[in-house]
């Protein structure tokens, strides 16, 4: 037997396990029927937890002084604001969508496909950047430890690159035990994070000056207490990182496990399982968000935090290695580098999960992109682009990072807000409306203090929209229907069609009165030269959302006017339709049908537009072009006639 070539072994490795993610069905397996939320947590907590290797550091360069006061917004505003927001789109999206999914469902035709791709862009910017802003900062704490400076500094990029590249390596072997792995992970990090803070307050405690030389700092540089609280209600959105994780947390819904009485209609126990999932994250985040900022606010010198110090980017590993020793400090090093480089694996999932749900589905991406692996080189190779552009820089990513994370949860909060406004829950169609407001002005603070974040984020949409009409121009010809269902009248007409050559007459929809149906079949046998003894089934289509780019075809058979016999179809495009119909009655019937058409009028190009953007346009020349593409053999091919 000859061996496969190898090109041909290389890309069946790559396409193995090609799906369509955006139609699984919920896994049947006991293994795959979910874990208990708190171990789902930790997988949530790759990426929300891991940030405390960053976030103090972040938070003193941001806010200085007031980073502890500025925290305490933070944490208000994620107890009081994020968190009960997620806590509805769980409800509202139990099968991990999201509040992209959410507001998907509130616009249609192409203003809801762009809508969609731009939070798509802003999602990409939110996960990508994790990955390179966590493997970047994994990076700092290797090169900064006292026993490998000597040895890495000066090599941070490339260090970066090589855990980005390891991540991939990963989730190209096959990523399966993701849960066990977050479970040690989160735990051993939270532990050494409990002793690392518990001995900076301990150090607060017992040297009570620090406490005092604080406050009388902040005295000095900014007056009253009034004076404080409104500075730091300003600054806190440059915090915003702390918020990360929501999305996440919604993403990883399928895992959570449920009830045994759990339906897909109503998942309750899983909807119930996310929601401590959520809180329990919030709760814990929050505790240490100010407890960190506190204690390193207190401890640590201000010049410290500035690049190039030793606290820049890990401030609680210095802490560790100050007041714990060397050894306790290289191992807390070692669990943040571990949890921060794997950090990016509950983003990278978040990405396959996220892009495979929309683009194909909305035919704006190749077909190789419900694959997982050519994903994973994709999204890998942007990684190194954009570790690069940012030469592995912690601080310099925060800005696009937040961004990211801003966008998606004040569209979670307007998704939410409008949900109870159609439910007609007043109460919290209110309470929901001013946290939107609240994230509105945050998001608008952020991108105001650090606009590059808006500049990638708006690369990365610039990017998937000239990718998704690169995409969608090159398969418009496609056979874009799924599957064909006739109903009884319509299957009849077909059946009684069959004795005979099955003619049909594509004809568009106006007046549908007599005297429309008689011209039609007239001029249709003029031109074709039809016999006269030869009868017609008309076929009318009816274009629902042009912006669609797969959907399934329903055939509904009328007889009209007590003699004319039409199959109404009802699609996201005219022509795709027809030869959907033309090659399932070809195959049920075992005839090669003929459908004809009269010429349309206007310029070719105009018409080429209208149905790439319409779905109607140049009907004939197209749908013979998705027969010919959809069907190799030419003598298979059902007729098609233009006159």
């Amino acid at each position: 037997m000859a061996t496969p070539p190898r090109t041909s072994r290389l890309r069946a490795w790559l396409l193995e396990g090609l799906t369509d993610r955006a139609k699984q069905q919920t896994p049947s397996t006991p293994e795959d029927q979910g874990r208990p939320w708190w171990r789902v947590m930790c997988l949530t907590g790759l990426d929300y937890f891991s940030t405390l290797g960053y976030q103090p550091g972040i938070a003193a360069l941001a806010a200085g002084l007031l980073s502890p006061l500025a925290t305490i917004v933070l944490v208000v505003l994620t107890l009081l604001g994020a968190l009960p927001v997620y806590r509805r789109v769980a409800e509202e999206s139990p099968r991990g969508e999201g509040s992209i999914a959410m507001l998907e469902r509130l616009l249609s035709f192409w203003k809801g496909k762009l809508f969609v791709l731009t939070l798509l862009g802003f999602a990409a910017t939110d996960f990508l950047i994790t990955i390179t802003l966590s493997a970047a900062d994994a990076t700092a704490h290797m090169v900064e430890n006292p026993h490998l400076t000597s040895t890495l500094h000066g090599h941070e990029v490339l260090i970066t690159l090589i855990l980005i590249a390891l991540l991939g390596a990963v989730f190209l072997k096959g990523f399966r035990e993701a849960i066990g792995v977050a479970v040690v992970l989160v735990a051993l990090y939270l532990a050494l994070n409990v002793v690392v803070v518990g001995t900076g307050l301990w150090q607060v405690a017992t040297e009570p000056h620090v406490i005092t030389d604080w406050s009388d700092a902040l005295t000095t540089e900014h007056g009253n207490p009034i004076m404080m609280i409104a500075i730091a209600l300003v600054v806190f959105p440059k915090l915003a990182l702390g918020l990360s994780g929501f999305e996440t947390g919604v993403a990883v819904m399928p895992h959570v496990q449920g009830d045994a009485d759990d339906t897909e209609e109503n998942p309750a126990g899983r909807i119930r399982g996310t929601k401590k999932l959520l809180t329990t994250a919030a709760v814990i985040m929050s505790v240490f968000l100010i407890t960190s900022s506190f204690i390193t606010t207190l401890l640590i010198p201000a010049d410290e935090f500035q690049p190039g110090g030793e606290a820049n980017g890990r401030a609680l590993a210095y802490l560790a290695h100050e007041y714990l020793g060397s050894a306790f400090g290289t191992l807390y090093d070692i669990s943040t580098i571990l949890i921060l480089w794997f950090a990016g694996s509950s983003a990278m999932a978040g990405l396959l999960n996220l892009m495979p749900r929309y683009l194909p589905r909305y035919g704006m991406a190749p077909q190789w992109a419900r694959a997982l692996r050519p994903m994973v080189i994709v999204f890998t190779l942007i990684a190194f682009l954009v570790t690069w552009i940012f030469d592995a820089d912690v601080d310099a990513q925060g800005g696009a990072y937040a961004t990211g994370v801003l966008v998606l949860i004040t569209s979670a909060a307007v998704a939410v807000t409008i949900a109870a406004r159609r439910a007609r829950e007043r109460g919290w169609t209110i309470a929901f409306g001013v946290i939107s407001a609240v994230f509105v002005y945050t998001t608008a603070v952020n991108v105001v203090e650090r606009p590059d974040g808006v500049k990638i984020g708006a690369c990365f949409i610039a990017g998937i929209m000239a990718l998704s009409l690169l995409s969608r121009l090159a398969r418009v010809f496609e056979l874009r229907v799924t599957d064909v269902e006739l109903d009884d009248m319509a299957e009849r007409f077909i059946r009684d069609t069959a004795t005979r050559t099955i003619r049909f007459i594509a004809n568009e929809p106006d007046s549908r009165d007599a005297t429309e149906y008689r011209e039609k079949t007239e001029q249709i046998r003029l031109d074709n030269d039809v016999p006269p003894g030869d009868d017609f089934l008309f076929v009318e289509v009816t274009v629902l959302d042009p912006s669609e780019f797969e959907s399934g075809l329903r055939v509904r058979g009328e007889v009209m006017h007590g003699r004319y016999r039409v199959l109404s179809l009802e699609s996201s495009t005219v022509p795709n339709a027809l030869a959907a119909l033309l090659l399932h009655v070809r195959d049920e019937t075992g005839q090669r049908p003929h459908i004809y058409f009269e010429w349309t009028e206007g310029n070719p190009m105009a018409n080429f537009l209208r149905f790439f953007l319409f779905g109607q346009g140049e009907v004939a020349p197209v749908t013979r072009e998705v027969i010919r593409e959809a069907e190799p053999d030419r003598t298979r091919r059902p007729h098609v006639h233009a006159g």
